[in-house]
């Protein structure tokens, strides 16, 4: 339970326990894990040896993680079907009929009724976690196993003991910063962290103290104009600018003391507003405009952005003190074109995740038709612009049309635009040049023969230039 599950580490630790072969599935391993430490634990309760209170410290430990271990795998589906029934039941917090039996097993194995209470709530949260990332970001491109392991790390730490030690009600001071092309899916990994926070349970009302549906804002700065940005964020008070007819909370307010809060587009920010959330970030606290009260924020910060930050900072865009006070930690969301050229079956992955999203359940026959649509037009080498989102909308516009031609125009000016600016301003070496114009000429042809005869290049050559045009945008 303590390795982080999308990482190798878990693997070499499940595969060392249970001794099967690595070509072994991860569910027959996770299978093979739960029947050691059961059996383990059966033979411990058989001689008289299950309190941890009667071991030495070392040992102590190490007992602990195995009940914490057997007691979570005991309601990995009663925590899936709270999961579920707290999303249809929205902002209200579900009942948790099986909440008894596990704080009383949790009891018998000695743990005091503090720690069972913060441990039940610790379970939830970690199948929270596990839920949201591996649901929310399929994939088997080694980037996005990555992106899962950084994700996981993000919500528990490099190592979750220091993490129920020490930080499990401290994580509002980690923020996160997200980068990664738009539609890449920085919106799914915010929502992940957002969703996995900590929640005490209260054993009153055998509910969770709120319903984790509340716990993540989401909102997109380059909607604003400039002007209400500061009100949106901070919020206003009767009378602070023409039209302030009444009062209202900003959605630092909103958010929630175990929640986290999205700023989507944070590179567009004026400088200004990146001053005032500064102090947010600093001193928890920020006052609305037009008022001198000084709010307490009691959130979490996560802030994404498709712009080149280290641009924008030397322009002067981009704080550098605000810069370095939102990178606890710095996670970059690839782009569908690298995650196809790390593993040409990534498509298919994502194509059967988005028919089971669409459709309420897998359909492998459908999912294989609209690959076969994909692989005639736009094709395998395809750049998708629009990422993981325009994918989406590939397979509705499939189900609707029964074709998908790809968005070449609007890849190309943005393309053109590039090379045009850099040949303007003088910041294109001669690769940096052919890169672009061979990535120009095979949005315009998709195919990179038609770009070898067009550019005077061989084939091979020409396609290294559009892989590194696409491992720069």
């Amino acid at each position: 339970m303590f390795a982080n599950p999308f990482g190798d580490e878990r693997i070499r630790l499940d595969l060392k326990i249970t001794g099967l072969p690595p070509t072994s599935s991860r569910d027959e391993q996770l299978a093979g894990v739960i029947r050691r430490v059961s059996t383990f634990i059966s033979q411990l309760e058989s001689a008289g040896h299950a309190d941890p209170r009667d071991f030495n410290e070392e040992d102590r430990g190490l007992l602990e993680r195995a009940f914490l271990f057997d007691v979570f795998h005991r309601h990995p589906d009663n925590f899936n079907r709270l999961i579920l029934d707290q999303i249809q039941a929205g902002d209200t917090p579900c009942p948790v009929p099986f909440a008894d039996d596990a704080l009383s097993l949790l009891a018998r194995r000695g743990f005091s009724s503090a720690q069972a209470l913060r441990t039940f709530a610790l379970f939830f949260q970690v199948r929270r976690a596990y839920y949201f990332i591996s649901r929310g970001l399929a994939g088997q491109a080694p980037s996005m196993r990555e992106l899962r392991r950084r994700l996981w790390n993000n919500i528990f730490t490099a190592d979750i003991v220091w993490y129920e030690q020490h930080l499990w009600d401290r994580m509002e001071d980690f923020s996160t910063l997200l980068l990664g092309e738009t539609g890449s899916g920085k919106g799914a990994a915010a929502a992940a962290i957002g969703r996995s926070g900590f929640i005490p349970f209260d054993a009153s009302r055998r509910r969770f103290a709120e319903s984790f549906t509340r716990n993540f804002l989401a909102v997109n700065l380059a909607q604003f104009p400039e002007t209400l940005i500061e009100s949106e964020l901070f919020g206003h008070r009767k009378g602070a600018f023409t039209g302030a007819i009444e009062h209202h909370d900003g959605l630092l307010a909103c958010c929630r003391p175990h929640g986290a809060i999205l700023l989507d587009e944070i590179g567009d920010v004026p400088v200004a507003i990146q001053l005032k959330l500064l102090q947010v970030l600093q001193e928890r606290a920020f006052c609305p405009v037009g008022s001198h009260e000084r709010l307490h924020f009691r959130g979490r910060i996560i802030a994404a952005t498709n712009r080149p930050l280290q641009e924008l900072r030397r322009a002067g865009r981009f704080r550098d003190d605000f810069f370095y006070r939102l990178c606890s930690d710095v996670i970059e969301v690839p782009s569908l074109r690298q995650r196809i050229r790390e593993n040409p079956d990534e498509l298919g992955v994502l194509l059967h995740s988005t028919v089971r999203h669409l459709a309420g359940h897998d359909s492998p026959a459908l999912a294989e038709t609209l690959l076969r649509t994909l692989k005639r037009q736009p094709g395998l080498e395809y750049a998708w612009p629009g990422n993981v989102r325009e994918l989406e909308q590939a397979v509705r516009r499939i189900l609707l049309t029964g074709e998908y031609a790809g968005d070449t125009p609007a890849a190309s000016a943005g393309l053109r635009e590039d090379l045009i600016s850099g040949i303007q301003h003088g910041t294109l070496d001669a690769e940096s040049l052919l890169s672009a114009y061979c990535a120009l000429l095979y949005q315009r042809h998709g195919a990179y023969e038609a770009v070898a005869r067009q550019a005077g290049l061989d084939r091979r050559t020409v396609r290294k230039y559009v892989q590194l045009a696409a491992g720069l945008s």
